[in-house]
């Protein structure tokens, strides 16, 4: 066989054949088998040129997702498997992008803290997590945590801690709770969370309106004491304390 032809076409170049076989290829497979001047392939010749073609592909898809957002290596290496069988491949692959700075996990944890930090509501908890799900060493992780501006942090905080405020309807003991339980999961410090907690206070007024909507709503199906014993039930799983429980039903003149 023989190479009748080679045309760029986009990113690739198509080499035709003259029994009219065509293959799409890339220019690192044609200069390194030398196709430009030796246009005569054996069959030996085809299939490494058929088989550095995969391998090219894959690489050229791996520069293409690092182009879009840094990437850890195990990110890399799992997208490849799902993509090519050969291991030596793989790693030789893996191996290259090192080598060029296309790859390094270092670099990736401050971009992804970084980005986290300033770009979403996780907490430093919460990045390390997802660190360790991209397999990033434990020492890379413990610096790009700890680097972390602590003031940033707390800002943070404080702004998730006012918004949620502004909106809730519930009373100020479960708010505390829930929010507990959210900032935890968001990956802030516990003696953190509740120091920020601590400065929140409610306003009474605003608690009572709450408590008086409910009370509205469910006076207009019980009386007496079963309004009570369903409404008191009813403010206490919404986090109401039994003192403002009581005081609203002394104000409603409830018994």
């Amino acid at each position: 066989m023989k190479i009748e032809k080679i045309q760029k076409k986009g990113s690739k170049y198509r080499i035709t054949l003259d029994n009219g076989e065509i293959i799409n290829t890339f220019d690192d497979v044609i200069l390194e088998n030398n196709l430009l001047f030796d246009k005569s392939i054996n069959s030996d010749l085809l299939n490494k040129i058929k088989t550095d073609t995969v391998y090219y592909e894959s690489y050229n898809k791996a520069i293409n997702m690092i182009s879009k957002r840094l990437r850890s290596e195990y990110e890399i290496r799992k997208y490849l498997e799902k993509n090519m069988t050969i291991e030596e491949d793989i790693n030789k692959i893996i191996e290259t992008l090192k080598r060029i700075g296309l790859i390094n996990d270092e670099a990736f944890a401050k971009a992804y803290t970084n980005d986290k930090i300033n770009l979403s509501l996780d907490g430093p908890g919460k990045i390390a997590r997802n660190l360790v799900n991209f397999k990033i060493d434990d020492e890379i992780i413990n610096e790009v945590i700890n680097n972390i501006d602590n003031e940033i942090v707390e800002k943070h905080l404080e702004k998730i801690i006012d918004k949620k405020a502004k909106t809730t309807k519930c009373s100020e003991h479960f708010f505390k709770q829930k929010m507990q339980t959210y900032l935890l999961n968001l990956g802030y410090d516990l003696s953190l969370i509740n120091q920020k907690l601590n400065n929140i206070h409610f306003n009474n007024d605003a608690s009572f309106a709450e408590m008086e909507k409910i009370y509205r709503k469910m006076a207009s199906k019980y009386k007496d004491d079963e309004l009570v014993f369903k409404l008191k039930n009813k403010l206490y799983s919404k986090g109401y304390k039994m003192e403002e429980i009581n005081k609203f039903l002394e104000q409603k003149t409830v018994h």
